[in-house]
Formats: C-alpha cells, sequence, structure tokens
C-alpha cells in the first residue's frame, strides 16, 4: 500500500485531483498524469515500482498553478527530496517525468551552464582581440560593449514578453515566461555579429594609426571608412531577424526580437556610438600594451604593416642608383 501521506503533509496548499489503484507486478514499472486544479494537464508523471506483487492506492497531488509557475517547479524538486526517504519507508522507486519536468530539467542544466559559457566568449574575445590589435583597452572595450548589448536586449525581452510592457503596442496577446535556450542563443549569434562589427571599425583605425601615429585622426578616418560597412551590415541583420516577429509563434517570436534589438542596439549605440567616443578619449592610450606582453603574444599583422614596410624598403634600394665606374687612368 502507497499512499501519498508524506506528499500531502508537506504540500497541504495544493488540491488533491485524481487517485487511482493499480497492482504491480515485481519489477514493473506504473506511471499517472493527473490534471492541475484549473482543469489543465500538468504533464507532469510520478513513476513508482515496487520490489513485490503489492496492490494499493496513490493519490496524485497537482498544484493549483501551470507548468510555467515557479511553484510548479519547487514541487518537482520538492518530490525528488522525499523520494529517497519514500524509498526507504516503503520500498517505492519515485521519479519525476513528463514534458514540465524535463522542461525543468533543461532549464537548470542551461543555467548552470551560462556562465561558463560567457566566461569562455569573453575570454576568448579579450585574447584573440589583444593580438589583432596589440592593445589592452580596445578588448575589454569591445566585451564591455558586447555584455551591454545582450543586458539590453534580454532586458527588452523581459519587459515586453514577461512584464507586458508595450504589449498591445507589438500584438502580443498574452505573456508569460520565455524559453530557457534563449540567452545561450542570443549570446553566440550576438557575439559573433558584435566581433565582426567591431573588427570592421576598429581595423581601420588601427591601419590609420600604424601609419600616421596621430590619435584622435586615427579614428576620425577609420570611422569614416568603415562606418558604411557596419551600418549596411547591420541594417541587413536587423531586416532578417525582425522579419520573424510577426509571426505568431511563442518559440520563435521572442527569440527573433531579441536579436533584432541586441543587433540594433550593439551596431548603432555601442560599435559606432561608444567606441569612436572611448577611443578618443583615451587618445594614444588606446594603442598602449606592455612591452613584456607585447613580447608574448604573437603579432597577427592582420593590417599587412610588416610586409608594406617590406616592399618600402626594397623599392628604395631599387630606386638608388650605382655609383659611376670611374675609368683606369692612360699610362
Amino acid at each position: 500500500m502507497i499512499e501519498a501521506r508524506e506528499l500531502t503533509k508537506r504540500y497541504g496548499d495544493k488540491t488533491v485531483v485524481d487517485a487511482l489503484s493499480f497492482t504491480v507486478k515485481p519489477g514493473e514499472v506504473t506511471g499517472f498524469l493527473g490534471p492541475n486544479g484549473a482543469g489543465k494537464s500538468t504533464t507532469m508523471r510520478m513513476i513508482v515500482g515496487l520490489d513485490a506483487p503489492t496492490k494499493g492506492s496513490v493519490t496524485v497531488n497537482g498544484p493549483e498553478t501551470g507548468p510555467d509557475s515557479a511553484r510548479t517547479g519547487r514541487l518537482v524538486g520538492d518530490i525528488r527530496t522525499v523520494a529517497p526517504d519514500i524509498r526507504e519507508t516503503t520500498g517505492a522507486r519515485v521519479a519525476v517525468t513528463g514534458t514540465t519536468a524535463v522542461n525543468i530539467d533543461v532549464s537548470n542544466r542551461l543555467s548552470d551552464s551560462l556562465l561558463p559559457f560567457m566566461a569562455i566568449v569573453v575570454g576568448l574575445s579579450l585574447i584573440l582581440l589583444t593580438m589583432v590589435f596589440r592593445s589592452l583597452l580596445i578588448p575589454l572595450k569591445a566585451a564591455v560593449g558586447f555584455l551591454l548589448s545582450v543586458g539590453a536586449a534580454l532586458g527588452m525581452v523581459v519587459a515586453l514578453f514577461q512584464w507586458g510592457w508595450l504589449a498591445d503596442a507589438f500584438g502580443l496577446d498574452h505573456t508569460g515566461p520565455v524559453v530557457s535556450f534563449l540567452p545561450i542563443i542570443l549570446i553566440g549569434v550576438l557575439f559573433g555579429l558584435a566581433m565582426d562589427y567591431e573588427l570592421f571599425l576598429v581595423s581601420g583605425m588601427r591601419e590609420e594609426w600604424v601609419h600616421t601615429g596621430v590619435a584622435r585622426g586615427s579614428v576620425v578616418h577609420g570611422a569614416r571608412h568603415s562606418v558604411r560597412v557596419v551600418t549596411a551590415a547591420a541594417l541587413i541583420m536587423f531586416t532578417v531577424f525582425a522579419g520573424f516577429f510577426p509571426l505568431d509563434d511563442a518559440l520563435i517570436k521572442p527569440i527573433a526580437f531579441a536579436l533584432a534589438v541586441g543587433v540594433a542596439v550593439d551596431a548603432f549605440a555601442v560599435r559606432m556610438t561608444l567606441v569612436p567616443a572611448v577611443l578618443a578619449l583615451a587618445g594614444r592610450h588606446a594603442w598602449w600594451l606592455p612591452a613584456w606582453l607585447d613580447r608574448i603574444l604573437p603579432d597577427l599583422d592582420v593590417e599587412g604593416t610588416r610586409l608594406q614596410k617590406a616592399v618600402s624598403q626594397h623599392s628604395e634600394a631599387a630606386s638608388v642608383p650605382e655609383p659611376a665606374s670611374v675609368p683606369e687612368p692612360v699610362s
């Protein structure tokens, strides 16, 4: 005989919504699915297996809230917490499965891996940009700008899709939690685009700095040559992502909105506004790199400066006329 007295005591605020009787054979697994208090399916299933043939009844306690509620998530965790005690007391093996429980597990795993993923992405960008631009300020600025873009995109997604700000203006029929893997997709896609815009913009500034050595003039001339490319690339990607927003799909709509907002903020607010401003204010310090770090890091020379210097030296050597030969005196 297995009864849910332990769960009933721990979850006194839940409503008993279903009960069934069954016979379990040795090694057999029996499952059941009960609706919640609102009359909707919870898609949460409790699997009970016994070590010996037993007849009994199981009382199913379900939360009054739906699958997306935080109370449902806490219920899943609490059931798993008391499962060892039930096993020890009754000999029953208890597990929780179903769509709701699987979604909760996936969300927890993604939440646990989000910070390591961010650390790896930002750390690699710092190393690569330091090798490319031979500077400390530029990689730090690029990483901080990327985090600002991600934060702005996620904040606007939460405000629109969870809090319902301007929901009527954007034609949203209902609000609620967004998909748990949205931050991972946003970080991966936006990181690639943000670093592309950073390279397009700062490469021209770096080339001007190497040739002229004038800090503020390098920023002005480099941005003037690169801003059209960044603007065109950002508008293309913004149009692509925004084109998916009108779809009546609760999964695609927040992802499209987050990517479109992230691209717009990163390209126009961060790369084409904050980046030139910070470099202009920093002056010559924007291109500073400690000597010991300069010796350790490989020089990628993406601008081809060493090749241009070698060609110039070869051309100068070839343009120098050879000294005329002096005729020997006739004796």
